[in-house]
């Protein structure tokens, strides 16, 4: 009896890891192409079959090539994607003309999901892309693509529940004269409710203030996934050359306060270089743009292999902290330069701690090391970042996008 009983278990506790085996096959399905499931059935949006229903696509000019692209007027709203009931978004690819960074911040991509009426994606369109200052430069990573610099690719999965809605906006006072787009995604017959929602926040700073961390993510409520960020930094020119990057990455989750239980080590550090930071295009890593004639740099970090998750809550933030000589920093201190000195190299390269809030260490101090000794200080940068992550509701409370003025204002 007993032995019957075990075996009656054994097949009771099969059949539930079967299945959640097949619903996880059934959701990876695309990154296993030798699976079938009956779960999943494509779907393509494009202009020339713009409601993705099924035996209609090409249908202008009998079947030829009919409807490629559209005009993309001043103010106006197009809809790249409006499908209902449970689904998942694989793959977007746009291209336009003109591609100038001036365009790439002008539009706006805008995501909703079930049917809310805050989008939980509202980002300039260049940036979410992945295209840092929305300067194109032709890279690929985990999760987008600019091939050759004249097209987007976006290979995020965004699940929805009850309906989905894909919106780029022109906020702009100027038509773009030509817009193709392909949305790619597949109808799911069941939803299951370990599926989390994705959400972008992008937010500028042109002048950030000194000790105080920019904030990649504001703090979010929920259960969720921190998936990554694009970062992009106009360095001010009142430094000079000196390096801007040594700030470092915070993570605050599930009720941290203070301090962070999360912390990197500077900010090359953080997207896997070392000591500076040129331009290389790794998968989960990189620096898109390393320009520093122009004092201009984007880079890209995503925690695929290294999952950032939490129950409750989430905020990450990077400090803005550039480093130089002793000499250097003394030089700019003398000359009404915005900064703070944080630590200064000692022998044996051990940190000589000088930063108290509300005060400025007399960095002439002759017990501190000499004028050639490493020092990092806070400074002011104009910065901006999205952030990529994901949710177990389909809006947030994040603030709305910044106005094109602020979006656009120095783009080069």
């Amino acid at each position: 009896m007993i032995r019957i009983m075990i075996f009656h278990l054994c097949v009771i506790t099969f059949f539930f890891l079967g299945c959640a085996e097949q619903q996880l096959d059934e959701f990876n399905s695309l990154d296993k192409p030798y699976v079938y499931t009956d779960n999943l059935t494509p779907v393509w949006t494009s202009f020339e079959n713009s409601t993705g229903e099924k035996g209609v696509g090409g249908m202008e000019n009998n079947g030829a090539k009919g409807h490629p692209y559209e005009r993309f007027r001043a103010g106006e709203t197009k809809t790249l994607l409006d499908l209902q009931g449970p689904g998942i978004i694989n793959r977007m690819w746009v291209t336009l003309q003109p591609r100038a960074p001036y365009v790439l911040r002008g539009l706006v991509i805008k995501m909703y999901w079930d049917h809310e009426e805050k989008p939980a994606v509202s980002v300039p369109f260049g940036d979410f892309f992945g295209v840092g200052l929305s300067r194109t430069v032709a890279f690929e990573n985990a999760l987008f693509a600019n091939p050759e610099g004249r097209s987007f690719v976006s290979y995020v999965h965004m699940p929805y529940k009850k309906a989905a809605r894909i919106e780029v906006v022109n906020e702009m006072n100027f038509d773009v004269p030509m817009l193709f787009y392909d949305v790619d995604a597949q109808r799911l017959k069941k939803w299951h409710d370990d599926y989390l929602y994705f959400h972008a926040y992008w937010h500028r700073d042109q002048a950030t203030e000194l000790a105080k961390d920019f904030e990649i993510l504001p703090m979010i409520k929920g259960k969720g996934r921190f998936l990554g960020t694009n970062i992009s930094i106009h360095a001010n020119p009142a430094y000079k050359d000196y390096w801007w990057g040594e700030g470092e990455v915070k993570v605050y989750f599930d009720s941290d306060d203070e301090f962070p239980s999360l912390v990197g080590t500077g900010t090359e550090d953080y997207i896997g270089t070392g000591w500076g930071q040129g331009q290389y295009f790794h998968r989960y890593q990189g620096c898109s743009i390393a320009d520093g004639a122009n004092k201009q740099w984007s880079y890209y970090r995503y925690h695929i292999p290294d999952p950032i998750t939490f129950k409750t809550d989430c905020k990450v933030t990077i400090q803005q902290m550039g480093g130089t000589s002793k000499r250097n920093v003394l030089e700019m201190l003398k000359n009404n330069v915005p900064l703070i000195p944080v630590t200064i190299n000692g022998d044996e390269s051990k940190l000589i701690h000088l930063y108290e809030k509300g005060t400025i260490t007399d960095l002439t101090n002759p017990d501190l090391p000499g004028d050639e000794a490493w020092t990092n200080f806070f400074r002011s940068d104009d910065v901006a970042a999205v952030a990529y992550f994901y949710l177990d509701k389909p809006v947030n409370e994040l603030p709305e996008i910044q106005d094109i003025t602020i979006r656009t204002a120095e783009v080069r």
